[in-house]
């Protein structure tokens, strides 16, 4: 379906940046995936990350999930892929999800720390795809 990343300005993500992904869904009747996708640099000062998630459907209906992504271990151990100080991670918010109504969907993403910006924070994203049996 879709896997997209949207890089955050400077690497400051500012309360007031809500990136947002257009999601067409043509099959109620099919299961999917919602992941988020996020790249952080080495110098992300925290172990975690929480976003607010907002949907809204075709027909104008909002619904928004607070979502924790962790981020770093105990020992302050990257969980995440990459080198060169930039990490990726990819983490399902809604298992097996069905939507409710075909149409364009938009699903926009909000930082939800108490850093306003929140540094270090280079790419946000969302990945929904077919649910696998």
């Amino acid at each position: 379906m879709i896997d997209e990343f949207r890089a955050i300005p400077e690497r400051d993500w500012a309360y007031s940046f809500h990136p947002s992904f257009d999601v067409p869904i043509k099959d109620t009747t099919q299961a999917y995936d919602l992941k988020l996708n996020l790249r952080v640099t080495g110098e992300y000062k925290y172990s975690n990350i929480y976003v607010l998630v907002r949907q809204r459907n075709p027909n104008g209906k909002t619904n928004t999930d607070r979502v924790q992504l962790k981020l770093a271990d105990a020992d302050g151990r990257w969980l995440g892929q990459g080198g060169g100080g930039l990490y990726t991670y990819q983490a399902a918010f809604k298992r097996r999800y069905y939507f409710p109504d075909t149409g364009t969907y938009k699903i926009e993403i909000e930082q939800n720390m108490r850093d306003n910006p929140l540094k270090q924070v280079s790419d946000i994203g969302v990945c929904v795809v077919p649910s696998r049996q």
